[in-house]
Parts: structure tokens; C-alpha cells; sequence
């Protein structure tokens, strides 16, 4: 879709601020509003999901992603021994990287290790905690706002200048579309995902009553550090087969192997709000995160008390330490190729 350079708002975009970082740097909220009247709040700390409010089949409006309330609690949030990761776009490379290296090339990569020794999403001060800079809104039917990150060579040890942009466009069919785009000075590797946690009776609910499936017949075998062995498992009859409905588990943090691209990678369902969430993705896996044990730590928006089961992650994304594993799909970005990506989170009633 095209989009124009900010030169006048409608009812469908709203800008307001959100406050400052602890650093002093101002952080700003952008609404987008479909004719349904389904809302989308995005801020440019992290190209962060904050809300997404829409009816449900009674017209009760639900916001069905949790978040908070300003930017100063998101940025307190990574202070956590296990930061949530609220929202937020995650990179420049989703999930662990084992011990924070990988070899390439002739060559031995350190990167900044930020989980049990290991590189979790992208180190440290990955692309989840910095301010991105907006480069576009469209106003009109499908809002959609653009935002980029350039991210300098060696940041946090990877390799090459790169310049990412991603675009979140709020259809008229209630489908919130992100499109990833990235380009290097140098060969690297980067694997961007979306970590939004989703309640379809909304953000101060239980997921726990509500069910999915997978589109999956196989995951990644992990070590106890949740390590991906390089081994690919059969999911035949065991609990992590979610090919037919079941309640979301207790605790989740596996990444599935995706089969059909042409169908939903994961769906979820509820019976209270009678709401579905489609996943769609262009992406080989998803990884699929409930139970984050930060939560009780920081109130969420609207002084909302989260928990362990307040959400449900579905990370679109390659495979976790892909750059150690050579029979994984390549993360690798060669110089002055174009790495594109897309994923859409559809909802619909029952």
C-alpha cells in the first residue's frame, strides 16, 4: 500500500504524547482507527502494540493485547530479571542465540548476552527498548503508520549498518498487518518478530479457558536453557499436538514448525467473547510463549493486575539460533539485498 508523508489527520489517525524514557527522550502514541471503529495504538519506544481495542459479537468493546499505560512503565519493564517484551518489535534477532556467538564465514561473532548467558532477542538494548523514528502515516480507509530503526555496525556485536522499517496497517476487515522491511551495508543475519500478548476477552482476563491450534506437526527439540538442539521432533499424540482445539496450556515457550502456508499458522479461540484470532505469516516457525513469570512485577494499563496467563504470545519468526544450526532456514541477510517479511493477525467472530 502507499503511503503519504504526514501532512494532515483524519478520525482515523490520532497523535498524542506518551511521555518520556528515563533517558529525557519524548515518546509519542498513534491511534489508528478503522470504519468499524476498531482501534489500533502503536508508540515509536520499540514500534510497540499498546492496545487493540475492537467489539466483540455483543458489541462490548474489548482492548485484547496487554501494555501499559506510558512509556516510562515500558521502559521499566526491561529492568526485570525476565522483561516481558510488551508489544514490542523484536530484534535484530528474535530469540536465543546460544552463548551469544556464532561462527560465519571465516568468522566468530560475540554477541551481548542478556539471558543465562546467552543472546535473547537481540541483546541487551535490542530494537524493543530504542526510540524509531516515524516516516509515514496513511489516513484514510486501512491506516497504516511506518516507522524506522537504523541500527549502527556492531550493535550489540552483529554485524553491519542496518536500516529496518516496519509498517502496521489497521484493515477494514479487522486484520492488524505488519509488514517488515530491512536492508544492510554488510552480510548479517536478522530475524524480526512481533510480541504482542493477546486475550480475546480482553487484557485483564485469563487465556486459559480459551483454545488454539497449531498449524504444526512438528517442533524444535530444546535443552534445558531452551537451547534449540538442532533436532526437529513429530508432534503425533503428544501434548504439544495442538493440530485440533485445545485449551492454551500453562506454560508455553516452544517454536513450532509450520506446515501449510497457506493456512493459519496458529488460531485462537473464545467462548466468552466469541472472538477468533487468525495468524497468518509468510514465516517457517512460530513460537508460541505463555507464562511469563515477570508478571505481577508491574501493573499493566488501567491498573490492571497481569499474571502469568494473561496472554498469549505468537511470535512469527525463523528458527532461534539458526546461525548455529546450518540445516535451520537461513537468517542471513547478504549486503544490499532487500529482507522482507509479513504477518497478519486477522480477527473475526465465531
Amino acid at each position: 500500500m502507499e503511503l503519504t508523508n504526514i501532512s494532515r489527520f483524519s478520525q482515523n489517525v490520532r497523535i498524542r504524547s506518551f511521555g518520556f524514557t528515563p533517558r529525557g527522550h519524548a515518546s509519542r502514541l498513534y491511534t489508528l482507527r478503522n470504519e468499524r471503529g476498531t482501534e489500533l495504538d502503536v508508540t515509536d519506544y520499540g514500534a510497540t502494540v499498546t492496545s487493540f481495542r475492537i467489539a466483540d459479537g455483543t458489541g462490548r468493546v474489548r482492548d485484547i493485547v496487554l501494555g501499559f499505560d506510558d512509556v516510562a512503565d515500558y521502559a521499566a519493564s526491561f529492568r526485570l530479571r525476565a522483561a516481558p517484551y510488551m508489544g514490542a518489535t523484536v530484534g535484530r534477532y528474535a530469540g536465543r542465540i546460544a552463548f551469544g556467538e556464532f561462527e560465519w564465514e571465516g568468522g566468530r561473532f560475540r554477541l551481548s548476552r542478556n539471558n543465562n548467558g546467552h543472546c535473547l532477542h537481540g541483546g541487551k538494548k535490542g530494537w524493543s527498548r530504542r526510540i524509531w523514528s516515524l516516516v509515514s502515516l496513511h489516513d484514510g480507509d486501512n491506516p497504516a503508520i511506518r516507522l524506522q530503526h537504523v541500527s549502527p555496525d556492531g550493535d550489540m556485536g552483529f554485524p553491519g549498518k542496518v536500516t529496518v522499517n516496519v509498517t502496521y496497517t489497521l484493515t477494514e476487515q479487522d486484520e492488524f498487518v505488519i509488514e517488515y522491511e530491512a536492508t544492510s551495508d554488510a552480510d548479517t543475519v536478522v530475524n524480526l518478530t512481533h510480541h504482542s500478548y493477546f486475550n480475546l476477552d480482553g487484557h485483564t482476563g485469563d487465556v486459559r479457558q480459551q483454545q488454539m491450534m497449531v498449524n504444526s506437526t512438528r517442533k524444535l527439540e530444546a535443552d534445558e536453557e531452551n537451547i534449540p538442539t538442532g533436532r526437529i521432533l513429530k508432534l503425533d499424540h503428544c501434548p504439544f499436538d495442538f493440530t485440533s482445539p485445545k485449551n492454551c496450556p500453562e506454560a508455553i515457550d516452544t517454536t513450532f514448525v509450520l506446515d501449510d502456508p497457506s493456512r493459519p499458522a496458529a488460531t485462537l479461540f473464545s467462548p466468552e467473547s466469541q472472538l477468533q484470532l487468525l495468524v497468518y505469516t509468510d514465516q517457517p516457525g512460530v513460537h508460541i510463549y505463555v507464562g511469563g513469570n515477570c508478571f505481577g512485577l508491574l501493573a499493566g494499563k488501567e491498573k490492571a493486575a497481569y499474571h502469568p496467563h494473561s496472554g498469549i504470545c505468537f511470535e512469527t519468526q525463523h528458527f532461534p539460533d539458526a546461525p548455529n544450526h546450518p540445516h535451520f532456514p537461513s537468517t542471513v541477510l547478504r549486503k544490499d539485498e532487500r529482507y522482507f517479511q509479513k504477518t497478519i493477525y486477522k480477527i473475526q467472530p465465531l
